[in-house]
């Protein structure tokens, strides 16, 4: 059987890949492999989140699902006196990340191997980012809309990129749910934007 993204341990043979490219004006490389989330390079939606997200430059961040990186390591040279803590299922995926903080020299990440929010703890967050793993189901996505409202401050916003075919209309009604709230920031591609904020 096919490896999924969102499992804990690929099996896919290694296929390691460089990838340059630039993310709200900075430059980065990229390591990626075989067995995450879009290996051959940043996918749409996540390039959309990235350039649509507010982050103040002394914000704690939480990036869940985070891949090999992009999404998390961009806000980290945002958010330069904050902190962005990045959690996912996937060993490999994990070790890339922390192998790509050290190749795009950022000290202001922490990567964390965690099924959902397993090893955050307690913290609180002032963001929360996610391009959610579809393919793990409609459970799995309204746990991290649900169970991540409640690791935000008060005032704290979460941000989600969806696609409309692949759940946006569900997620959003979660969220609205969720939070009371919940905007649509702005939509390219088929890709939606949303963002709720804790009251």
């Amino acid at each position: 059987m096919a490896d999924h993204y969102y499992e804990k341990t690929p099996t896919a043979q290694h296929d390691r890949q460089m990838h340059e490219t630039v993310l709200r004006g900075f430059k980065f490389r990229f390591m990626t492999d075989a067995g995450v989330f879009s290996k051959t390079g940043i996918d749409y939606g996540s390039r959309v989140l990235i350039d649509n997200v507010d982050v103040p430059s002394n914000a704690e961040v939480l990036d869940v699902g985070c891949g090999y990186g992009p999404i998390g390591l961009t806000l980290a040279r945002l958010a330069v006196e904050g902190h962005v803590t990045m959690v996912d299922i996937n060993e490999r995926a994990v070790e890339l990340a922390r192998e790509n903080a050290k190749l795009n020299q950022i000290s202001n990440a922490t990567i964390l191997q965690s099924d959902l929010f397993e090893a955050v703890g307690a913290r609180q967050f002032d963001i929360l980012v996610t391009n959610p793993p579809i393919r793990a189901g409609k459970a799995v996505v309204h746990r991290i809309l649900e169970e991540g409202a409640s690791l935000l401050k008060p005032g704290g916003s979460m941000w989600v990129v969806i696609q409309k075919k692949q759940g946006a209309p569900s997620a959003e009604a979660k969220l609205a749910a969720v939070f009371g709230n919940v905007e649509e920031v702005t939509k390219d591609k088929g890709f939606r934007i949303l963002k709720a904020v804790k009251e």
